[in-house]
């Protein structure tokens, strides 16, 4: 059973790093060359708000899959998956309006506020939070079936 969850652990991060890697020919992203170039003055590009949206969805879709591969194979529990995944909704579903608002003000709230949101919005960050967090709870309930 150890090397299945070893499988779950390693294909979740391979598929993170395929999401990273193919970004450029999976998703309608037109601002992934504004904000590679990192020059302010760049020209605004054009875009479709539904393209840019639904790109932003699957991508989405795609990171939490592999996450939740991930939280899965490294904690074997199922309510601790799915608090992961609500977690992780949680933060896109704050990220992504506060994204789509600094497009609409074509980033004068901010470039790198901006920057940063997207990175919310594209990354999954949260995973990164959610691993140390779980594991603590898991160190800390067997301290407490232990001191019992």
């Amino acid at each position: 059973m150890k090397i299945l969850n070893w499988l779950l652990v390693i294909t979740g991060i391979c598929g993170l790093i395929g999401v990273r890697t193919l970004e450029d020919t999976l998703f309608y992203d037109p601002f992934l060359n504004y904000f590679h170039e990192a020059n302010k003055n760049i020209e605004f590009p054009a875009f479709e708000w539904g393209k840019l949206i639904g790109g932003h969805l699957f991508r989405f879709v795609l990171n939490l899959l592999f996450s939740c591969m991930i939280i899965h194979g490294l904690f074997r529990n199922k309510q601790w998956t799915l608090q992961g995944a609500v977690m992780i909704t949680i933060v896109f579903i704050i990220s992504l309006p506060i994204y789509l608002y600094c497009i609409s003000d074509k980033f004068e709230i901010g470039y790198l506020f901006s920057f940063y949101m997207r990175r919310f919005v594209i990354q999954p960050l949260t995973i990164l939070l959610i691993v140390p967090m779980f594991y603590y709870r898991k160190q800390m309930i067997g301290k407490e079936s232990v001191g019992n």
